[in-house]
């Protein structure tokens, strides 16, 4: 006798909560921001960004370091840098060029056609903290894990997985997205769907290619 055929089952059958990162998804944050301006120098602050002020450097206050013990240990490695250093924290609002736009109406979309929606972001709290109330789309969250909060930090699987526990989600209902891709694959070591952010419209046409549609 022939096996009965099994029904094909897409993403649209599977995917209930949808997961995003803040920085560069949903928050415009760049570092270039504050240091063009402060260098006059787009070269230099680039410069400065890869190799003082490094991404690397900023994870440590990402996973709960105060700014006050990182950027003084880094002032103790680059005395020469020791303003530019200090301005990191000193101006750290322009570093932030604003919501990434469209999104907060897609959210608001997605959530009016049945998804639900979690923040997954990694950010120090203390710097987190002072514009959450400028940006509506993160209050469009019905939860959210933030690593400066934790002490753990994407892609490590344990923040995922925190995640998961708090707000008692199945982790094949899940697609997290996030415009790092190692972050992405954390997700997806740990069971979530994870799917690679560049920009709003490349976003709403993976999201339709998955089955997933606000229309």
């Amino acid at each position: 006798m022939t096996p009965p055929i099994k029904p094909i089952i897409t993403l649209i059958n599977m995917i209930k909560n949808l997961v995003f990162d803040f920085g560069g998804v949903l928050i415009d944050w760049n570092p270039m921001h504050l240091y063009n301006n402060y260098f006059g120098d787009e070269e230099k602050a680039r410069w400065f960004i890869d190799n003082i002020c490094t991404m690397e450097w900023n994870v440590q206050m990402d996973a709960g370091k105060p700014f006050s013990i990182g950027i003084a240990e880094l002032i103790a490695q680059y005395p020469e840098w020791s303003d530019a250093i200090n301005a990191y924290r000193r101006r750290w609002n322009e570093m932030i060029g604003g919501p990434i736009p469209g999104m907060l109406e897609y959210v608001q979309k997605l959530k009016g056609a049945g998804y639900h929606v979690f923040g997954l972001s990694n950010w120090n709290w203390d710097t987190l903290s002072t514009i959450i109330d400028d940006f509506p789309v993160i209050k469009e969250m019905e939860g959210m894990v933030i690593s400066g909060l934790e002490y753990v930090i994407k892609p490590q699987p344990e923040i995922y997985r925190l995640l998961l526990d708090r707000y008692q989600l199945e982790a094949d209902e899940c697609l997290f997205i996030d415009d790092n891709i190692a972050n992405v694959q954390g997700a997806e070591n740990v069971g979530i769907h994870g799917l690679q952010f560049t920009d709003i419209e490349k976003l709403k046409k993976d999201l339709q290619e998955m089955g997933i549609s606000c229309q």
